[in-house]
């Protein structure tokens, strides 16, 4: 079974303090990966390849060092791998802050026993609000609520949440310029999130939008394709997202490209991608959006900020998409130096509980006159309580044929939407509102915001309004240094355990491929990985992901797409791409293959039990009969079986 010696676990000093050179942790920041001036940064950089490559040592040699499972019996026990761990990474024990609101905020997780590994974005609230909210649903306002709960309702309380979303139909432009009509609780939620980003009310406007999907569509219907007419794009998976921008900037005559990705590391292609970025005339000149994910969410790729300042020096807008990054990433970007001219990001209402919310797209104030002034849907306000139940007394009155066609409407978009632990009730699909369950713990009852000063009223200005976000502050208190540690030494000890899985009595086929980086200092919290069986066949994904479900774990499937093979792996290129991974290009009526991957993704709340028990999950499929019985069990539930 190979145990871990002291030995093996002892690091070098600058591990210890190679996180405290930087927010990743590790080194300067990405966007600084300009080659001048090289004599003030050469010294900085060498101590940070040290350590990079310490920390990819320890993780090798210390972790099942020389240790391979053929049987999931064998696994080491989790109290025997924690104790591992936490030698491997003494770092790490000093994240149990994190631990900490996990039990006291987040107690439903190990309630329900339920692994979370498949939300993407940020959580506004705790699991703790929700409760207290529930057990003071009852109670009267104080006299120094700003807005009393309402003492009559044909509706359940329960159903009465901290917000509501109701959707509207607008310009984009003039939303941007004028801004409109918003409620208190609008207003507070956009400078809590703005100062929870860092982002400046001077220098960009925000909307609220009903999610990823409909900032990227929203984005499009505005931006001048005609005098701009480039889209390129930075994706090494298939985004609905992305493509709804796709199709509706081609639909405005925009010529669509998108950068591509090396087999087998599935780094950026560089040549190519510059290629396109740059213009070959001197002369500056309108060149098209730009879209860039500071990282995939699906292979947990960092992509080098320098892209960002090659595209800016050539004339192309900025979008980038801040949704894969984790809760503080955002401290590391350099917005001011970089500027760019769009950011989308996307926000959950509870970690493992309700994963709507709501998207938000950024547009710096200068670059906002050159959007077009078309009508566009998508964009969303958020209303407080009160308001929403008179805004559904209305609805109600409505005929059912004008419900109906507005319900479709709603599907459509929420559909696009990402994949999230357990289902999303009916009433997420209503046309005002999102999901009614939340209302997060203000002082006393009260229910949508507190006031700075107690002589504070309705009529003041919205300066004085506040709102408590748990989830936020919880962030905001732990720091992207510490979140980011945590999330390195979890992702890289789940990579090097997946890698020790391999299947007995053959030459060395291993379980399971990862498909990107593997173990690396700076990969993001995210993995792409697929299961083999002992012949060397794929189990498919969504057969994975089912079986995990019985295991109270969720995890999500995608498919990697623009995958480029050179010459010298042409020969895998048709034994690795899926034949039914294949998605329907615009252009020429070609096809752009795939890989169907699993994904998993580590929130900042995921701990060494989330990790371990999906590790033992894998590890079954090394019992050549589990996946046939799985099969014969579906059937047997008439469920739908998933040929393998």
């Amino acid at each position: 079974m190979g145990e871990v010696r002291d030995k093996q676990n002892m690091q070098s000093p600058c591990l210890n303090e190679v996180t405290q050179v930087c927010p990743h942790s590790c080194c300067p920041s990405p966007f600084f990966n300009s080659p001048e001036p090289l004599n003030k940064v050469s010294k900085p950089r060498s101590i940070s390849a040290d350590c990079r490559r310490d920390f990819v040592a320890t993780t090798t040699s210390s972790i099942f060092p020389n240790t391979q499972f053929t049987n999931h019996e064998s696994l080491p026990s989790l109290q025997q791998s924690f104790s591992d761990f936490s030698k491997a990474y003494p770092q790490y024990a000093d994240t149990y802050q994190i631990d900490q609101i996990r039990a006291t905020e987040y107690y439903h997780l190990s309630l329900s026993n339920h692994i979370c590994l498949d939300y993407i974005g940020i959580g506004l609230f705790s699991y703790y609000q929700l409760q207290n909210q529930e057990s003071s649903k009852y109670q009267t306002a104080s006299s120094s609520s700003p807005s009393p709960l309402p003492q009559a309702s044909p509706a359940p309380i329960s159903d009465i949440p901290f917000f509501s979303v109701s959707y509207k139909t607008g310009n984009l432009k003039t939303q941007l310029l004028h801004g409109g009509a918003e409620s208190e609780l609008e207003s507070a939620m956009k400078k809590k999130i703005m100062n929870f980003l860092n982002i400046s009310e001077n220098d960009y406007s925000m909307v609220f939008t009903a999610n990823r999907t409909s900032a990227f569509k929203l984005l499009a219907e505005s931006y001048p394709f005609q005098s701009s007419q480039k889209l390129l794009t930075v994706y090494d998976y298939e985004s609905e997202a992305v493509e709804a921008m796709i199709n509706t900037s081609e639909k405005k005559g925009a010529r669509v490209m998108s950068a591509e990705f090396s087999w087998p590391r599935l780094r950026i292609h560089t040549a190519k991608l510059k290629k396109m970025l740059v213009s070959k005339s001197k002369k500056k000149k309108k060149r098209g959006l730009f879209v860039f994910p500071l990282h995939s969410r699906v292979t947990g790729a960092r992509y080098p900020y320098l892209w960002m300042r090659i595209a800016q020096e050539n004339g192309w807008h900025i979008l980038i998409d801040a949704c894969a990054l984790g809760p503080k990433d955002m401290d590391s970007f350099g917005l001011s130096l970089l500027r760019p001219d769009f950011l989308i990001c996307s926000f959950y209402k509870i970690f493992g509980e309700n994963p709507s919310g709501f998207g938000c797209l950024f547009v710096k104030k200068s670059t906002v006159p050159i959007l077009e002034g078309e009508t566009s849907s998508g964009m969303v306000s958020l209303l407080p309580a009160k308001q929403f139940c008179l805004m559904e007394e209305s609805f109600s009155a409505k005929t059912e044929l004008e419900q109906t066609s507005k319900f479709k409407q709603q599907v459509d978009e929420l559909s696009a939407s990402n994949s999230f632990s357990g289902p999303i009730s009916i009433q997420t699909l209503g046309i005002i509102k999102v999901e009614p369950e939340e209302i997060p713990k203000i002082q006393k009852s009260e229910i949508v915001a507190k006031p700075k000063g107690s002589e504070a009223s309705e009529t003041k200005g919205d300066e004085n309004i506040e709102i408590e976000c748990r989830g936020l502050d919880q962030v905001d208190s732990l720091g992207l240094t510490r979140i980011s540690r945590r999330a390195r030494c979890l992702i890289n000890w789940l990579v090097n355990a997946m890698s020790k899985l391999l299947h007995p009595n053959t030459d060395g086929v291993a379980l399971v491929k990862i498909y990107g980086p593997k173990i690396k200092f700076d990969r993001g919290p995210a993995l792409a990985f697929n299961v083999f069986d002992w012949k060397g066949e794929k189990v498919e994904p969504v057969l994975v992901q089912k079986l995990a479900d019985r295991k109270n774990i969720s995890l999500s499937y995608g498919s990697l797409h623009h995958i480029w093979f050179s010459d010298k792996y042409q020969r895998e290129k048709d034994k690795v791409l899926d034949k039914n991974g294949m998605a329907e290009s615009k252009k020429k009526d070609k096809k752009d293959p795939g890989i169907t991957v699993v994904t998993a993704s580590l929130g900042f709340l995921a701990n060494f039990e989330d990790t371990y028990r999906l590790w033992a999950f894998v590890a079954q499929f090394l019992d050549a009969d589990f996946v046939e019985k799985a099969r014969w069990r579906y059937t047997a539930l008439n469920q739908k079986t998933v040929e393998v």
